[in-house]
């Protein structure tokens, strides 16, 4: 699968909208500092895989077994990979692909309609844009140290994780934690909207691409935990970013979970536990992260 390709599986798998403007800077919500790479332990439990399918690709329906583990309990942020980079010098596979000329060059970005133009390609490869650099050359990350890392693939997830002392979590694993959260077992997607259809992750509201009305106060990506956490603890789980797990999808991609900030609910309802998509093992983009797992030592 070439980068093009990818772009377009983003299109159909995403959906959502100048540069993608990130939110303010000084943005006043997220954690604390001293929350900031906290873990919550999960149970050894069942649960039904693939519950109330909406899209073909989230069946079948399966009733599995999962080990006890624990979750960081937010995406990992750009402080954190931050401090995986000054320590190892780390090259992500973005960085490495923005010195490179030709069509694949480059990480996902993707335009919203600013000018009111909806574009019928609006995703673009920008070679220079990577964690540093969310859309691309000349912008920054400055003051966004609580923000979703981004621009990350699977490897660098899989190497952040290892350097931390955890791994990615499986597709099985994340999903379990996703439905043990939910406000509303019965409702696939209470994890994104309450009851009186107030949003309470960071999704998109309105007619996708065309208005974003930003009823969740947010147009781009969040600070982590700028929205309630789930039942079990765990901050945007759903919404916010897609994050990267270490199952295979297909040959050469990995799968994809969660939804993120340009998912609608009239064209991407992915803001489900159940939802799962593609996504090319070295390709990034601009509402792709990822957290971590670790496993639980045996009792004794």
């Amino acid at each position: 699968m070439n980068r093009y390709v990818a772009v377009v599986l983003l299109i159909l798998g995403s959906a959502c909208s100048k540069p993608v403007p990130l939110p303010p800077a000084e943005a006043s919500c997220g954690l604390l500092q001293a929350d900031i790479g906290r873990f919550v332990s999960l149970p050894d439990g069942s649960f039904m895989k693939g519950d109330k399918p909406h899209y073909p690709e989230e069946a079948p329906r399966l009733s599995l077994h999962v080990d006890a583990f624990s979750l960081q309990a937010h995406e990992v942020t750009n402080d954190q990979f931050a401090a995986f980079v000054q320590d190892t010098g780390y090259t992500t596979d973005a960085e490495q692909s923005a010195s490179i000329s030709g069509p694949g060059a480059g990480s996902a970005v993707f335009d919203l309609p600013g000018t009111g133009t909806v574009k019928l390609d609006p995703w673009r490869l920008v070679p220079g844009a990577t964690w540093t650099a969310p859309t691309g050359p000349g912008s920054s990350i400055v003051a966004m140290g609580a923000y979703p890392v981004i621009h990350v693939s699977e490897r660098d997830a899989a190497a952040y994780a290892a350097w931390a002392g955890g791994r990615l979590p499986t597709e099985t694993e994340w999903e379990y934690a996703a439905t043990l959260g939910l406000a509303s077992p019965d409702a696939p997607s209470s994890g994104a909207y309450d009851a009186d259809g107030a949003p309470v992750s960071n999704t998109w509201q309105g007619i996708f691409p065309v208005a974003n009305t930003m009823a969740d106060g947010f147009e781009g990506a969040a600070p982590v935990g700028c929205f309630p956490a789930s039942r079990v603890g765990l901050y945007d789980m759903i919404g916010n970013v897609w994050e990267w797990t270490d199952t295979p999808y297909g040959p050469g991609t990995h799968t994809v979970k969660g939804g993120s900030y340009l998912c609608a609910d009239n064209f991407c309802r992915r803001y489900r536990p159940a939802a799962r998509q593609p996504q090319e093992s070295d390709f990034s983009s601009v509402h792709i992260g990822f957290r971590i797992a670790k496993d639980l030592p045996e009792a004794k």
